[in-house]
């Protein structure tokens, strides 16, 4: 019986770079560090979610080959894959905050639908959201 859903993945170029952008900037913290050869399981949580984890992965072997890596990173620094989406209570608030940490976002909060969003991407390239729910 499957239980829900315990890490989520994403390809990072640079997994230190990312440590640090995830964890200083973001708030988030390391769950797992470990290292099997050139191999390293990274994952960092966000505080008020530990049960779920995201994953900063390289691409690379065992899974992808020499060519495939080098195309994943291409297509991650471009912005290509889908968002990943941070709830946020206060949309603009935290904006500010991240803008002011040196987080670059690529959209400035907007009001659409009942809720309000604002855009950036990691150091990789990986685009998120921020998205403040409507009120009640």
């Amino acid at each position: 019986m499957m239980e829900g859903i315990n890490v989520v993945g994403i390809y990072v170029r640079d997994q230190d770079e990312a440590l640090a952008f995830y964890v200083d900037l973001l708030g988030f913290r390391v769950h797992t560090d470990a290292g099997n050869g050139d191999y390293r399981w990274l994952t960092v949580q966000h505080p008020d979610q530990p049960e779920v984890q995201l994953g900063l992965f390289r691409p690379g072997p065992p899974v992808h080959d020499a060519a495939t890596a080098q195309a994943l990173e291409a297509l991650v620094a471009k912005g290509a894959m889908p968002p990943l989406v941070l709830r946020v209570q206060d949309c603009r608030a935290t904006f500010q905050r991240l803008s002011a940490l040196g987080v670059e976002f690529m959209q400035e909060p907007v009001e659409r639908y009942g809720t309000v969003d604002a855009g950036f991407r990691d150091p990789s390239g990986n685009g998120w959201k921020l998205i403040q729910p409507p009120a009640a």
